[in-house]
């Protein structure tokens, strides 16, 4: 007998059916007992009596096979319910629960939720954190393909960190030693230059920064994207304001029913997101909110305040900050002068979910300004290589998956956006 989903249930009134799922709730009566069974769409009442099926032993969570007629009911679920004629017990659960996954709020603390991730993922409002996820991640993709996008997937095991610095994570690799993937960015460039022009990645990155805040990962899923043939970095921002106009449409139409599990707003873009220089920001900051001390860059609680202020002024949940100095970009960023670059970060909520720019697409100047950075062009050539064969100009960005996530739905912490965190602590399960 084939499965039927609950969600599929009111399409087979009075018909027999067979469900499968968990044991959500159990109920029991003198005569009858209910029992509320879970599948990935949803929860069904069932009622079984008593004197024809011994339901006593069954425990909650239990996997369960159910066989019964679909009667028209009222109940708190729908209208309608299950009169069981068969029930099988297909896994028992045979330990107390760590978690009470039937309640409204699960109402434990996060290291409790992440150390128990697979059975507090059953709970219908952290799955659904995912269900959106999954629709944010389709809306990149599905708007990207439209604008003759190609999908790419880079190697995470390389040779020199993309970004510089010391965060990475060292690997032995063999006989020598190499690293996890900060970025796929110099990949995106070389993939511009390899003549797809325009490509994009959805994939895991690492950064060995040492923070442990709510809004820091050690490993997180990275939406990259690379355009060639940009005129300028105005370019790339008009591409990621129309591509979040699209996401969160998406999210507001195909999500409804996991927003309002969750109790989520989803932002609007009816108004072009404000445009600022960050030189211009730190002075705002400094005369409207008397926050001083703020030099080539602005702390969280910066873009917090910030983001207040294009709310209040711009009527916009986001806010780009541009012009950034050389000294706090990559060797790749196109300079602006002798200070500043052809770059951005998008604010969203009092949080930083987007760093992009112009990247530099001229050999001499890409090797000329690695050296200014301290390091070594020898150690890039392979990278660099490629822009002596006719690099055009580009530019692309990078949106922090679990970030926009976790903004989109009021989340306080990061990690509650990400399925499996991996943290300055943790590495399980």
């Amino acid at each position: 007998m084939k499965r039927i989903m609950v969600n599929e249930l009111n399409n087979y009134i009075n018909e027999k059916i067979q469900i499968k799922g968990w044991v959500h709730r159990i109920r029991k009566l003198k005569s009858i007992t209910f029992i509320i069974l879970r599948d990935r769409t949803g929860l069904v009442q069932c009622v079984l009596n008593n004197e024809e099926i011994n339901a006593s032993e069954t425990k909650l969570e239990s996997v369960v096979c159910i066989i019964g007629t679909v009667k028209e009911s009222k109940n708190n679920l729908n209208p309608f319910e299950v009169s069981v004629e068969q029930f099988n017990l297909i896994n028992s659960s045979i330990d107390e629960l760590p978690i009470e996954i039937n309640k409204e709020n699960l109402e434990v603390n996060l290291d409790t939720m992440l150390n128990n991730r697979m059975l507090s993922l059953r709970h219908e409002k952290l799955n659904s954190i995912f269900k959106i996820q999954n629709i944010i991640v389709e809306g990149f993709r599905e708007f990207l393909n439209r604008e003759n996008f190609t999908e790419i997937s880079t190697p995470k095991l390389v040779e020199e960190g993309a970004e510089g610095g010391t965060e990475v994570f060292k690997v032995q690799y063999f006989e020598r030693q190499a690293y996890l993937a900060q970025s796929p960015q110099f990949y995106k460039q070389m993939m511009v230059g390899a003549g797809f022009e325009r490509v994009y990645e959805i994939g895991h990155v690492y950064r060995a920064e040492e923070h442990n805040t709510s809004r820091h990962l050690n490993e997180y899923i990275s939406m990259d994207l690379e355009m060639g043939f940009v005129d300028n970095v105005e370019e790339i921002m008009d591409l990621e304001e129309n591509l979040l106009k699209f996401i969160l449409n998406k999210v507001t139409d195909e999500g409804k029913n996991y927003l309002e599990i969750l109790k989520a707003e989803v932002p609007s873009l009816e108004n072009k997101i404000p445009r600022i220089k960050l030189s211009e920001a730190i002075e705002i900051l400094k005369t409207e909110y008397n926050k001083t001390g703020l030099e080539g860059d602005i702390d969280p609680e910066g873009e917090k305040l910030i983001c207040k202020y294009a709310k209040e002024k711009y009527a916009c949940d986001f806010i780009f900050l541009t012009h950034y100095p050389r000294k706090k970009r990559p060797m790749y960023t196109m300079p602006c002068g002798q200070l500043e670059t052809y770059s951005f970060d998008l604010l969203f909520r009092g949080i930083e979910i987007t760093t992009g720019g112009q990247r530099i697409h001229d050999y001499n100047m890409l090797v000329e300004n690695i050296k200014k950075k301290g390091l070594n062009p020898d150690n890039y050539e392979s990278y660099t290589s490629n822009f002596k064969y006719g690099m055009p100009p580009h530019g692309g960005l990078a949106i922090g998956l679990e970030r926009i996530t976790a903004k989109i739905l009021g989340l306080e912490n990061v990690r509650e956006a990400s399925l499996l965190p991996r943290d300055r602590t943790r590495l399980i399960p």
